[in-house]
Formats: C-alpha cells, sequence, structure tokens
C-alpha cells in the first residue's frame, strides 16, 4: 500500500473584512449561506488583529473586502485575513476587492513613480492569495501582475440590462471619456447595438484630478449619449465630458461607471451638472450624504455570487460574459 485515499467534500467557507459587510452579506444571502464567524478588532495603536471562530483547514476560502475608505485600513485587514487563512491551513485563498485599490497606478508615466496596483497584486500573493477577483479593473493589463489566476468580472451586464429598459437605441450613442476606454465603449456599443463616440482630453501631470477636455469624436448631436467609465472619483472628467457633449448638440447625457469612488467634491458637481442620471454599481459603500436623486445604485452581488459558484464548481467565468464555457 503506497497512499491512503480519504473521500470528501469540498468546503466553500465566505469571510468578509469590516470595510463594507453589507455587501458580503447580500452576496452570502445569494449563496445561501451565511459569512463565517471572524473576529476582527483594533489594537490601540491602530494594528489589526484576526482570527477564525471556526476550522478552515482543507476549505475553500473567498474573502470579500471593498477597498473604501479608509483605504490603507482595509487593504490591510484584508492581507492579514489571508495571511491566518495560510496559516491556518486552508487548501485554495480567494481573494474577492470589488475595486481593486491603488489600481490606477499601473504604469510609470514619468521617472521615480511607483507602480501601485503590481505591487498590491505583489503583497496578496505574499500573504498567500491563490487567486484574485475583481471587478472593472482599471487597465486589463493588471491581470498580468498576480502570479495566478484573476477573474476579471464586468458590471456591464448589470448596467446593460438596466439602461435597455430605458433609452431609445436608435438614438443613443456610447461615449468613451477618454482614449483610454475606447475599447470597453465598443463593447458596450456593439451590445446595445448604438453608435460609439469618444472624447479627446488631456490631463495635467503636475495636478491630479485636472483634467482639459479638447474635442469630441463621434456623432452626438440630437442624441442621447451614455459616458461610461469604470470609476467617478472627483467626477472632474464626467462633468467636464458631459459639458462638451452638450455642446456639441447631444440632448441628454446619462452616466454609467461601475465604482462609486466619490470623493469631494464630486457630489456637488455632479448635483450641479446637466447629467439627467448618473448609474453606478454598489462595488463601494455610499453614505447617505453622497447620494442624490438622480443617483441609481445597481446591486453587483449577484454578479460577485455566481462568480464565486463558478470557481467553487471549477465552473467558467468566463461564460457568464461570452456566452459559451
Amino acid at each position: 500500500m503506497s497512499s491512503i485515499k480519504q473521500t470528501g467534500e469540498k468546503k466553500l467557507m465566505f469571510f468578509s473584512g469590516r470595510g463594507y459587510p453589507e455587501l458580503a452579506e447580500e452576496v452570502a444571502s445569494h449563496l445561501g449561506i451565511g459569512t463565517s464567524p471572524t473576529t476582527l478588532r483594533d489594537f490601540a495603536n491602530g494594528e489589526i488583529y484576526a482570527r477564525y471562530q471556526e476550522s478552515v483547514r482543507g476549505c475553500d476560502a473567498f474573502v470579500i473586502q471593498s477597498h473604501t475608505e479608509p483605504i490603507n485600513q482595509w487593504v490591510m485587514e484584508q492581507l492579514i485575513m489571508v495571511d491566518a487563512l495560510k496559516r491556518a491551513s486552508a487548501k485554495r485563498i480567494t481573494v474577492i476587492m470589488p475595486f481593486f485599490g491603488y489600481a490606477r497606478q499601473d504604469k510609470k508615466g514619468r521617472g521615480r513613480e511607483p507602480i501601485t496596483a503590481r505591487l498590491m497584486a505583489d503583497l496578496f500573493k505574499t500573504a498567500g492569495a491563490d487567486r484574485l477577483m475583481s471587478i472593472d479593473l482599471h487597465t486589463s493589463q493588471i491581470q498580468g501582475f498576480f502570479d495566478g489566476p484573476v477573474d476579471h468580472l464586468f458590471a456591464m451586464p448589470v448596467l446593460v440590462n438596466y439602461l435597455k429598459d430605458k433609452l431609445d437605441l436608435a438614438n443613443t450613442t456610447v461615449v468613451s471619456p477618454d482614449t483610454g476606454r475606447v475599447r470597453l465603449s465598443e463593447r458596450w456599443a456593439d451590445t446595445l447595438g448604438t453608435p460609439l463616440a469618444f472624447i479627446h482630453k488631456r490631463r495635467d501631470l503636475d495636478m491630479a484630478n485636472q483634467v482639459k477636455v479638447n474635442e469630441v469624436v463621434g456623432r452626438v448631436k440630437g442624441r442621447t449619449c451614455v459616458l461610461i467609465d469604470d470609476m467617478i472619483d472627483t467626477a472632474g472628467t464626467i462633468c467636464k465630458a458631459a459639458d462638451a457633449l452638450y455642446e456639441q448638440g447631444a440632448t441628454d447625457v446619462v452616466v454609467a461607471a461601475t465604482h462609486a469612488v466619490f470623493s469631494d467634491p464630486a457630489v456637488d458637481r455632479l448635483k450641479n451638472s446637466r447629467i439627467s442620471e448618473v448609474i453606478v454599481t454598489n462595488t463601494l459603500p455610499l453614505a447617505e450624504d453622497k447620494r442624490f436623486d438622480n443617483l441609481t445604485v445597481l446591486s453587483i452581488a449577484p454578479l460577485i455570487a455566481r462568480a464565486i459558484t463558478e470557481v467553487f464548481s471549477d465552473g467558467s467565468v468566463t461564460s457568464m460574459f461570452e456566452g459559451d464555457s
């Protein structure tokens, strides 16, 4: 006898950090389970303590944490949770970050700059993550920064299904707010069956969040324009893009974005803009003071839950978006 065989079943365990427990609970409800009990607390000096209250040995662990403000605290907490799982002999650890923190710095624009998206991937790999799962990464190249599987989920089906019932698609144009979003906007235009336009902009390299809109390329006059972006931070890009579209004769502007970062003064800018509706998902929590009348928040929880199920059952995450397996 050269081996021992043991019959056993795979065990899925779902863990949540403290960054956005409401989203975790919603995902858990779609999975039909509860979040596994975890002790998380801060020491007096701000250090984070984590301990799992049940055995995690041999489990398929999924750890969700939204990288919301204060972002450094919640990133560190997720790293510590992953380390605790590795040292407690979890079989496979999947890190779920609906919003991938520090993803905007994915290349060196100038000398002496960091590439923080790569740093984040390295940190989670070192902590013990076997797999990453995120929604609408700032750029697709970030997938290559992690030495292991990366499930890049797209919020487009959630947003498109909502917009299809509201728009006259024969009179709609999908608009990319910059050249970097053209590829994503092409997918939107193909899905909706609409023309595509984009806005050429120039960003001030010495001033963060400062944008200068140059010109609109595409057919927008007399049409409803759907502005697409992965995130809205201070809303400078989106609001200036909307103004440029109205100047070129657009009759209405709707914004659809995945991540509602909404750093100041985003809410004031969006409230005072001519944008008729801002549609986002709940990858990040939104306090009451960051909500306004023409804001629509769609749930991303069913998408995350389905992706978890596909990963756990060794199914196809790709088929969720491409219709094949």
